[in-house]
């Protein structure tokens, strides 16, 4: 051996035995059980079985198994299982020692976590068309043998993506594609916010090399005007807390060039207009646990008298958590020099837990506070364990149930194959027959059922990530009107609708020409109005649901028509209509709403899980006055003293002061309602007052909404009116779409729905 080859043996033996010992060290001053032994094994073993293998870079090959596991234990806070498993997680992929080996040296969880790697790694550098997509399913699928194996792939694609300057263009371009396509959002649904943001940092720098040159020349050259506001911004707030005697920091956190893009892509605005470059993040140590939620609202309240706060930009994930659990309470204050800075308020253990993610959890679980922290099957934890339970499950709710947990991977989409394993982006909670009608109106037309994973599911049933679907069809299946409640793509719906309105104007011909025939039989001409009485009578709201009623043969015409026409029925006196159905609105008899025992809170009530309000349980639940929250309204519930559940609107002022007082009195309220039920709701109008305006306002409301309007105030001074509108809706949806609707009248200036 020459002696340029010893000396370069030992500057890599330097460097190895250095890496090695900046990760032992990171590890000795984390809370895990200390394992060291292990590690040293693991990485010896590693270190020789891959001997003589360099990357592209020139580097030693070991060096990216040690910089995986360095990220783990530094950047993700996983323990000694994760460290050992990072540092072996290419051996059975790159050399000739299989799972079995590494399963008789260093156990089975280690083993199981090694195959896991190996399996989702085969194939991602390769060039099969599919290779992303099929990767992306084992990715997903592989998380219900062991959370950890997606942790560490996250810290692999991190490393590999800090190196990819060594990768010629179109493997960069590749790359960074799949990681802005898998990874980031994987590490922003598991918390890693800093993993998530580096990632798409990376990923633009190789993808936009010029943009983010550009923006980031930007940013350096306007670094010292942000210094100069930021310290001007954050003196009085220092002054302020210090007299609250508050253990406090305060950071200034700048938006990456990646998320500037993005929202100059988003928003069409150029990098001068966009005004929250920088933000203002107080982090402090509260006196207890307990208080840390009181103390945020605290100081929001100091802060807010120094500067004056954007009355639409409080956003408190306090109570209610981002999916990935995030907690913060942000605000957004008019700084002296006139610019908006959002200022973001959270606790030590908040912070940790965005910038960690689920691994800050742990530290923070009951009982490990002052003990050596384990990493064995205990170390996933309660919240851990859910996770694989509900990921094991193959319940079709499954993914629903995903986000009661605050886990919901992917939680707007997931990602459904075809037979022939192509990829397909879905809403989360889309079934079989939306599936069906996304590939084609004919396959969803004719839709009679569905395989998923070979099995035979119904058209209603729910798809979840990595499921494979075929949809099975036949030429006798017809759209039917309760497909409707299958579907929740707009897609879906629209398709249906359409079909359905084409097969009534067939079905609404036939019942026009049976009341024609039964009319002149009856010496009765056939009019709209008598169309309409006899729709009415028959408790049909439309002229042409009726026809379709009488082509349905759903009503049949008989002699009480005839004397309703002769003006013989006797009219009755009672609550129709809505009330009849209404569990709670305006002025009721009792005895039209069946009496039922209000639900009373159980001792081992599960406040973690949702409150589901459905039609059949509304009314054992209470409904205090102060905000009257209906379907659709983002509502909490809070258990009283009397261990009875009352139901506000989130924004309601009552909810605000529970949330803060009564935190751990709080329940999620979810909303199961399928528009049967009516409730109050009240529109203010304003405008300028002319001619036929009101007409234009009823027309909107009455007769293209189909909407039911209980009381009407308008006045009118000096040309300009004001007034407010009671409504009988079914949901939040209704509301909205009258008031989108009414916003297409001239003159109409002001529309806003009263709490």
């Amino acid at each position: 051996m020459d002696e340029e080859q010893i000396r370069q043996e030992a500057a890599d033996e330097k460097l190895i035995n250095e890496a090695f010992q900046t990760l032992l060290d990171s590890y000795l001053a984390s809370r895990h059980r200390k394992k060291v032994d292990l590690i040293t094994k693991a990485f010896n073993f590693a270190r020789q079985a891959h001997k003589g293998v360099r990357r592209l870079s020139g580097e030693p090959y070991i060096m990216h198994p040690i910089a995986v596991a360095q990220i783990a234990c530094q950047e993700v806070g996983l323990g000694s299982t994760s460290i050992c498993s990072a540092l072996l997680h290419d051996v059975v992929e790159d050399t000739d020692y299989t799972v079995e080996d590494i399963e008789n040296l260093f156990g089975s969880k280690i083993a199981q976590i090694v195959d896991g790697l190996t399996k989702i790694s085969g194939g991602i550098f390769g060039e099969q068309a599919s290779a992303q997509a099929e990767n992306f399913k084992k990715l997903l699928l592989t998380m219900s043998d062991d959370i950890r194996v997606i942790l560490i792939k996250i810290c692999d694609r991190l490393h590999n993506m800090r190196t990819l300057e060594s990768q010629p263009a179109n493997k960069q371009y590749k790359i960074a594609g799949e990681t802005l396509y898998i990874y980031a959002p994987l590490a922003n649904r598991l918390g890693l916010y800093k993993v998530k943001s580096e990632l798409e940092n990376l990923s633009f720098r190789f993808e936009h090399p010029d943009e983010y040159a550009s923006i980031d020349k930007k940013l350096q050259k306007t670094q010292q005007q942000r210094e100069m506001l930021f310290e001007q911004f954050k003196a009085p707030i220092k002054e302020a807390l210090d007299k609250m005697g508050i253990n406090y920091e305060i950071k200034q956190r700048v938006k990456t060039p990646y998320s500037i893009w993005n929202k100059m892509q988003n928003k069409h605005v150029s990098f001068e207009e966009i005004y929250d470059i920088l933000a203002v993040r107080i982090i402090f140590t509260p006196k207890s646990r307990e208080e840390e939620v009181n103390e945020c609202f605290n100081i929001y309240v100091a802060i807010s008298k120094i500067y004056k706060s954007h009355p639409d930009r409080l956003r408190d994930w306090l109570s209610h958590p981002k999916a990935n659990g995030y907690q913060a309470l942000h605000v957004t204050l008019m700084s002296k020099t006139g610019q908006w800075i959002e200022v973001q308020i959270r606790s030590d253990r908040m912070d940790e837990v965005a910038e960690q993610g689920f691994a800050a959890h742990w530290k923070y679980k009951d009982g490990l506070e002052d003990e050596e922290y384990t990493e064995d099957e205990a170390e996933l934890n309660d919240w851990l364990r859910t996770i694989k339970e509900i990921l094991d499950d193959p319940q079709p709710d499954a993914m629903d149930f995903l986000d009661t947990i605050k886990l919901n991977l992917f939680a707007s989409e997931i990602f459904v194959f075809t037979p022939k394993g192509e990829i397909k982006t879905m809403p989360a909670g889309c079934t079989a027959l939306d599936f069906a009608f996304s590939i084609h109106t004919f396959l969803g037309s004719h839709c009679i059922g569905a395989k998923v994973n070979h099995k035979l599911v119904p058209i209603s049933h729910r798809l979840q990530s990595g499921d494979q679907v075929e949809i099975l069809t036949s030429k006798a299946q017809h759209v039917n009107p309760s497909w409707i409640n299958f579907v929740s793509t707009a897609k879906a719906k629209a398709k249906i609708q359409a079909i359905l309105r084409r097969d009534n104007r067939e079905v609404q011909k036939i019942g026009e020409d049976i009341l024609q025939e039964f009319l002149q039989k009856n010496n009765f001409e056939m009019t709209p109005a008598i169309a309409d009485q006899l729709a009415e009578f028959h408790d049909i709201k439309k002229r042409n649901d009726f026809f379709v009623a009488l082509g349905e043969k759903t009503v049949l015409l008989g002699e009480k028509d005839i004397d309703e026409l002769n003006g013989k029925n006797k009219k009755e006196e009672s609550d129709s209509g809505w009330r009849k159905f209404v569990p709670f609105v305006g002025k009721k008899k009792k005895e039209d709403v069946p009496q039922q025992d209000l639900f009373i809170v159980p001792e081992k009530f599960n406040k973690k899980k949702p409150v589901y309000i459905s039609e059949e349980n509304i009314n054992t639940y209470k409904f205090p006055g102060c905000c009257h929250p209906i379907p659709g309204d983002d509502a909490l519930g809070y258990i009283n003293n009397k261990n009875q559940i009352e139901i506000h609107k989130r924004t309601c002022p009552v909810a605000a002061k529970l949330k803060t007082s009564y935190g751990n009195r709080i329940v999620d309220i979810k909303w199961d309602m399928h528009k049967k039920l009516y409730f109050d709701a009240t529109i203010r109008i304003g405008g300028i007052d002319r001619m036929g305006m009101l007409n234009e306002i009823t027309q909107v409301i009455s007769s293209q909404m189909n909407v039911n309007i209980h009381k009407l105030t308008i006045t009118t001074e000096e040309g300009i009116f004001d007034g407010s509108i009671e409504l009988r809706v079914h949901d939040r949806e209704n509301v909205q779409a009258i008031i989108n609707n009414l916003k297409k009248i001239p003159d109409l200036k002001e529309i806003s729905q009263i709490m």
